[in-house]
């Protein structure tokens, strides 16, 4: 097998959460152009729609289904979608996630702390049993890539919800990986810096654009990050490329978490 065909995804299919944007967009695209057929799944139903046009305009795969990863019926019924729909579950991208509020924690609110859990742990939590017990039922393994950020191994003054929430995932994904290795089902984090897209925009508007450009200033290449570097991490992690790799992390942030 040569380089280009090991990361040929003809025949796989896939899930992306958090497809509408961002990080999560750039993947689906990119899976569909490597031959997935991809689920798209989001809350905001639109953009999904639009996007899996756009990808069957360019001569790929997609369906898409509304879906919060908070829960559970709505991930199952994701995940039915997806075998249902397109035959099997082979690859799960678990991009889903919130937490752009900034807020000390001598005041941080209760049920935002909640929100921030309930979307970017539980989800993950509830994605990878249903999309385990998928890939399990069918009699073939699969991988599972989670997508963190740096905030899984630093902290960030006003951001312990989000941070915390994604240093669970840390945890989350190693026992997963642990459990379901030798079954042939990779578990996987990639922990993305600085990366150009919405949900950053917002986290610029609350934090400064003085703080944010020292974020910018602070990573080895000296600049933001963007969707498709991520994309193409996730896309690496799902393919034969990785059949060796399980339980790790790929900190693709430019160097940023080098240097605090």
């Amino acid at each position: 097998m040569t380089g280009l065909s090991a990361f040929d995804l003809t025949s796989k299919v896939a899930i992306v959460t958090g497809a509408s944007s961002g990080i999560g967009e750039a993947t689906a695209r990119l899976l569909a152009e490597r031959g997935a057929s991809v689920v798209l799944a989001a809350r905001r139903e639109e953009a999904i729609a639009s996007l899996a046009e756009e990808i069957a305009s360019a001569g790929g795969t997609a369906s898409y289904i509304r879906t919060d990863v908070s829960d559970a019926g709505e991930v199952a019924a994701m995940v039915a979608h997806a075998v249902e729909n397109h035959g099997r579950l082979d690859i799960a991208v678990n991009n889903a996630g919130i937490g752009t509020q900034i807020h000390s924690i001598l005041d941080l609110p209760d049920d935002y702390w909640d929100q921030v859990q309930a979307t970017n742990l539980k989800g993950d939590f509830l994605c990878i049993k249903h999309q385990a017990r998928a890939m399990l039922a069918a009699g073939h393994g699969g991988a599972i890539i989670n997508v963190g950020s740096v905030n899984t191994f630093l902290g960030c003054p006003g951001a312990a919800a989000y941070c915390a929430s994604k240093a669970g995932q840390l945890a989350l994904t190693t026992s997963a990986s642990a459990e379901l290795a030798a079954q042939g089902i990779r578990v996987n984090l990639v922990c993305p810096g600085v990366i150009d897209t919405p949900m950053h925009d917002e986290i610029k508007a609350n934090l400064g654009a003085e703080a944010f450009e020292g974020m910018k200033a602070q990573t080895h290449q000296r600049r933001i990050g963007t969707p498709i570097e991520i994309a193409r991490a996730i896309a690496f992690l799902a393919s034969d490329e990785a059949s060796f790799i399980t339980g790790t992390t790929l900190t693709a942030d430019g160097g940023f978490h080098l240097t605090l």
